[in-house]
């Protein structure tokens, strides 16, 4: 699903609780000045530590330690907590979510996922807890709850991933991918199995007709799972380019964005478990990740609040003619068209093949509160 934080911002360079816990952390009495980001925090954390100090997060994406990112910088702020942060295919995450609230067995805090529709349907039936973390105020309106069940917490991207020994003649436009130099040195991942992918391809598909992709496929194309694998791959042996994943660390690729073609970025959203075993810590997660400090300087692409800048180089998140950051959530709303969208696209591409490959052991199970499979 996802590739590391350092990937992404290489290449585009990635208070006090209310009694009732709905309201915005921080508000001042009136007629007193709002404490600061940093003091709001510094309270949270004290109540997180008394709590235990214990935090398990469960984050979308598709290999082990992506998110290790989020959870370093998290640790260096606040010492005294111990965190877990799973990383599995946000399909995965959501329905170890809904099993786990079925059973009344939730060991999970925090989510934050690919699977945007999730968090309209879990606010429905009532399984969020309601809270608006620090800096609340600041996050784009388009991408949070109004009541404050969830939130956007940063964009995911998906764009052109090319190996920089091709130059000026990386492949930038879909159609570019056509050219008969790239038959048999392109790799994507498998469209079928991240519904993201599925997405950029479903874009494509619309804009330019099932010729494109019956063109694609004739350029003997190599599918793996993941999008981080798939990113790995360019620039090693013959493989010199993909679509469809947010680049690797490897030092052989780059990424960058079609001007005219479509490509994909959404808010990976975020929210508490309402019977989260650790309220506290997962307050304090969700403010720290909305705090003006790391929007800035820990999330290494477009931040979810308004008064950060975009990453350099880039335009903001909503200004791209060829993008639509809202895109994904109403793609993933229809269902029912996606999975015959899926089952179509499926007849090109063949069965998904190999491991999942952030559970390439298949240890994480039902209630993972580790990345080795300690159940909870």
């Amino acid at each position: 699903m996802r590739i590391s934080r350092t990937a992404w911002a290489g290449a585009v360079a990635l208070g006090v609780l209310a009694t009732t816990g709905a309201g915005v952390a921080g508000v001042a009495a009136a007629g007193t000045k709002p404490a600061s980001e940093d003091a709001q925090l510094q309270k949270l954390y004290k109540e997180a530590v008394a709590e235990g100090g214990r935090l398990v997060v469960y984050a979308g994406g598709d290999k082990p330690g992506q998110a290790d990112y989020l959870k370093d910088a998290f640790v260096k702020k606040f010492p005294k907590m111990k965190v877990d942060i799973v990383v599995d295919f946000s399909k995965n995450h959501d329905a170890r979510v809904d099993n786990q609230i079925a059973e009344r067995h939730v060991v999970a805090d925090v989510v934050h996922l690919q699977t945007v529709d999730d968090f309209p349907r879990w606010k429905k039936e009532g399984v969020l807890e309601k809270y608006k973390p620090v800096g609340w105020n600041a996050v784009d309106k388009r991408v949070k709850d109004k009541d404050g069940y969830y939130a956007g917490l940063f964009y995911f991207a998906f764009a052109n991933v090319t190996a920089t020994k091709l130059g000026d003649k990386a492949p930038v436009e879909a159609k570019d991918f056509l050219k008969p130099e790239f038959k048999n040195k392109l790799v994507f991942t498998y469209p079928n199995d991240d519904d993201a992918v599925l997405y950029y391809f479903k874009e494509l598909t619309d804009k330019y007709g099932f010729g494109y992709l019956k063109q694609l496929m004739a350029q003997n194309p190599k599918f793996v799972r993941g999008t981080q694998d798939s990113s790995d791959l360019v620039g090693t042996g013959d493989y010199v380019a993909n679509f469809g994943s947010g680049g690797s660390m490897n030092g052989l690729s780059q990424v960058t964005l079609p001007k005219q073609s479509p490509w994909v970025a959404w808010p990976q959203t975020g929210a508490i478990l309402k019977n989260a075993p650790h309220k506290a810590a997962a307050k304090l997660y969700l403010s720290w990740i909305l705090s003006k400090d790391a929007q800035k300087n820990d999330i290494g692409t477009w931040a979810a609040r308004t008064d950060v800048p975009a990453p350099a180089g880039r335009k903001g998140i909503f200004e791209y003619k060829n993008m639509n950051p809202l895109g994904l959530g109403e793609f993933l709303s229809d269902r029912t068209a996606l999975d015959r969208y899926k089952s179509r696209i499926g007849l090109y591409v063949g069965d998904v093949q190999g491991v999942n490959p952030s559970d390439p052991k298949g240890v994480l199970g039902l209630r993972p509160v580790s990345q080795s499979g300690t159940q909870g």
